[in-house]
């Protein structure tokens, strides 16, 4: 069988990659941090979230994002500063808000059959990642917001989606736990949530017992073709010293994230993937006070932009925000201070004495659907893109790259044939 190369161990890259073992492909998966799931796979907000489908091309989204423009604890936000890549992109953002509502249907589709290759690959591979199932459910401060949700709601059940509109008695009455005066909310009993970093790391031990060889430490710095692609790569030798190694394959997906546009332009694509910059809070629960207090169904607060997800009895996990900054991976005390107040006001027993901050990268394409299927060359495809929903969406797209490297090598072979 063909030897396939894929660049990157995040979620989409691991997923990829056990996809193409079960089509019987030797494997070889690169990534440049030590461990999989070392970034945007690290600790987001933890929902498999069919009912988040929504894309964000609407015009709503750019008032939005003006109005925020000056608040530097806003859930938009967007550095001012121009630069070709971030403009370009948000035109092309804004040339797709007329597919605003084909994109969100299919997206709905697309999450409602990702889950059902999860939920089999967990179970196969005996998987422990803190899975939750206990739905979401989407709250509402005002009739304005709870009547535009309407109109989303109509587009996901369209898209398949059992998901229904609740009073804000109802409300309290699926999390209890929950402090603040709502208009409503909406509530998806098939959703769920569970570790991501957890699932990728224990797909990847899985896809090693399977054969796969992960080579980590691995900066790419060169992707070229001589017959089969050679992709170069350095790491550090024993010496410390940079160490120039060089792996052979017939063909090369990228799932490389935020990093994929770079990867593409090297092999005449272009992927505009823009790094939009996400951030997250885990509040260890540390005494029984605390586990009491914190919820176990997943929320969406949708004033606020924030998503939680329960990781266990011990850990809470709280997200959101985007920031539009380029490459910076800084975390910030005025970003990550807005999770930690909303924990508080939200969840007033909750003891916030320990928490742990991170932040992400979520690569997102101009019309908010992921990168799938081939590259202008043979031999080439890409599996990326899935901006806010990779964990949502990563175990479809995997499916369907695979099936579209297995096509494209099943022509090549009735070819030569």
């Amino acid at each position: 069988m063909p030897h396939i190369a894929v660049i990157g161990a995040g979620i989409t890259g691991v997923t990829t990659a056990y996809a193409l073992l079960e089509r019987g492909y030797t494997v070889t998966v690169v990534d440049r941090q030590r461990y999989a799931a070392m970034e945007t796979s690290f600790a987001n907000g933890g929902q498999l979230s069919a009912s988040n489908a929504e894309v964000w091309n609407h015009w709503s989204t750019l008032l939005k994002g003006i109005k925020w423009m000056l608040r530097s604890d806003a859930p938009l936000l967007m550095n001012p500063r121009p630069t070709w890549h971030k403009y370009a992109w948000l035109a092309e953002f804004v040339s797709n808000i007329a597919n605003y509502r084909d994109n969100t249907v299919e997206t709905t589709r697309l999450a409602i059959a990702a889950r059902k290759h999860l939920f089999a690959i967990a179970e196969r591979e005996n998987i422990d990642f803190d899975h939750v199932r206990r739905g979401i459910l989407h709250f509402y401060w005002d009739r304005p917001s709870f009547q535009h949700a309407l109109k989303v709601n109509a587009m996901l059940v369209e898209g398949g989606l059992d998901r229904r509109p609740v009073t804000a008695e109802e409300v309290k009455s699926i999390e209890p736990t929950l402090n603040g005066d709502f208009h409503g909310g909406f509530y998806t009993p098939s959703d769920s949530t569970g570790d991501i970093h957890k699932f990728t790391f224990g797909l990847a031990k899985a896809c090693e017992r399977r054969g796969a060889r992960f080579v980590f430490d691995a900066n790419v710095e060169r992707i070229a073709r001589d017959g089969v692609f050679c992709i170069g790569y350095t790491t550090s030798g024993a010496d410390g010293q940079p160490d120039y190694r060089v792996v052979e394959a017939d063909g090369i997906v990228i799932c490389a994230g935020s990093a994929s546009r770079h990867f593409a332009a090297m092999l005449g694509d272009r992927v505009n993937v823009y790094p939009v910059k996400g951030y997250s809070i885990t509040v260890h629960l540390d005494d029984e006070r605390s586990q009491v207090a914190a919820p176990w169904v997943s929320l969406l607060d949708d004033r606020a932009k924030i998503v939680t997800s329960r990781l266990g009895a011990g850990r809470f996990r709280v997200a959101g925000t985007a920031e539009f900054n380029g490459m910076n991976r800084d975390i910030r005390d005025d970003r990550v201070r807005p999770l930690v107040d909303w924990t508080r006001m939200l969840f007033p027993d909750v003891d916030t004495n320990r928490v742990v901050p991170w932040a992400g990268l979520r690569p997102m394409m101009p019309n908010m659907m992921p990168r799938v299927g081939k590259g202008r060359q043979s031999g080439v495809f890409y599996n990326t893109g899935h901006g806010h929903l990779g964990w949502t969406l990563s175990a479809a797209t995997a499916q369907m790259v695979a099936e579209t490297v297995s096509g494209e090598f099943r022509t090549d072979a009735a070819l030569a044939a």
